[in-house]
């Protein structure tokens, strides 16, 4: 019962704070701190809601090593709170197109500033990822993306795509890599306390003098390490 009633009030928190965030949106419209804001908000309140409790590890990493491009594995919609609430200045994400189609929230979102990729076409696929190096390279801001590209809700980690490490190395930006312990299977809803999410940065990968051809080894090295990371 607690768990349904936790959904609800999160839906509606969600809800009211893309109406407050569209508004501010209009006043700086596509600024990168926008959605640093309405991160930092929706996902410390929907933490609280939630019960659950989010313990960092190097957090410094992240002040140290930004513009830069950040990867994490991808669990549930939760995901928005939990890694919302611990969002950095100047950071935005990549998600699908889908997105803004939801209601309310998908205006907020494209207005955020947030870049959408559309994987109709690998055409259109690789052009947001053109946005993201720009991003990254002209406008000093930081992209977070999920490479496995779809919620594991639980399975455990998905192989990674290539995509995000192309781009880094079209870049030649550092990728951050920030591994949240698999909270799907171990966290309780339906207790008032429901858990803890431990979440650890890692040193950055650099890919500074790499190729297109190192993608795949890159995407591999990358998700070594993530697999490592998860089962200490």
């Amino acid at each position: 019962m607690l768990k349904y009633a936790r959904y609800l009030i999160l839906l509606v928190l969600v809800g009211t704070s893309s109406v407050l965030g569209t508004l501010l949106c209009l006043l700086r419209p596509f600024h990168p701190n926008n959605a640093t804001l309405y991160g930092k908000w929706v996902g410390k309140i929907g933490c609280f809601i939630l019960g659950v409790k989010v313990i960092t590890e190097n957090k410094h990493f992240w002040y140290l090593h930004t513009p830069c491009l950040t990867i994490s594995n991808h669990q549930d919609n939760l995901d928005i709170f939990i890694c919302g609430s611990i969002l950095h200045q100047r950071t935005v994400s990549l998600g699908k197109k889908q997105l803004l189609f939801f209601p309310l929230f998908g205006l907020f979102y494209w207005l955020s500033g947030n870049i959408v990729i559309d994987r109709s076409s690998k055409e259109k696929a690789w052009q947001s990822m053109a946005k993201v190096k720009k991003a990254i390279q002209e406008k000093d801001t930081t992209i977070w993306m999920m490479p496995e590209g779809t919620r594991s809700k639980g399975k455990g980690l998905l192989p990674f795509k290539k995509g995000a490490f192309v781009t880094a190395i079209a870049a030649q930006t550092k990728i951050l890599p920030i591994v949240i312990s698999e909270y799907v299977k171990t966290i309780n809803l339906n207790k008032w306390h429901s858990g803890t999410v431990h979440i650890k940065f890692l040193n950055p990968i650099e890919t500074t003098g790499l190729t297109e051809q190192d993608a795949g080894a890159l995407t591999q090295k990358a998700h070594d390490l993530f697999k490592s990371e998860l089962k200490s």
